[in-house]
């Protein structure tokens, strides 16, 4: 009698399992012509404006605010040093000074570079 129930649960958890991806599952078609290289291509370019959009409004100003704090921080900590030890520290903050400019104007460049 148990294993009947076991295998009744287990047939209908079978059984759900390929309704829901009858349901859910999407057929993919290469439209018409069987050309899989050109679907990708045409969803490539629908996406990507959308994905440039994310990038130079979410994704850049998200790293210029990240290098700006480390960049003012790593600057007074500086300060800090050059006041104990009498000598200014420049590496540092030149480095984080030159990510900043770079990231900050990216997005008028990077896209020509990538092609898009």
């Amino acid at each position: 009698m148990v294993k009947k129930m076991k295998k009744k649960k287990w047939m209908v958890a079978v059984m759900m399992v390929f309704v829901l991806s009858l349901m859910f599952g999407m057929t993919v078609c290469a439209s018409g012509s069987g050309d899989v290289a050109g679907a990708i291509e045409g969803t490539w370019k629908d996406a990507s404006a959308q994905i440039k959009t994310v990038v130079n409004k979410v994704v850049f100003p998200a790293i210029d605010l990240i290098l700006a704090v480390f960049f003012f921080g790593k600057l007074g900590t500086a300060y800090f040093d050059y006041r104990k030890h009498g000598q200014f520290e420049w590496a540092a903050p030149a480095i984080l000074f030159a990510c900043l400019v770079f990231t900050l104007t990216a997005p008028t460049y990077i896209w020509t570079i990538l092609g898009i």
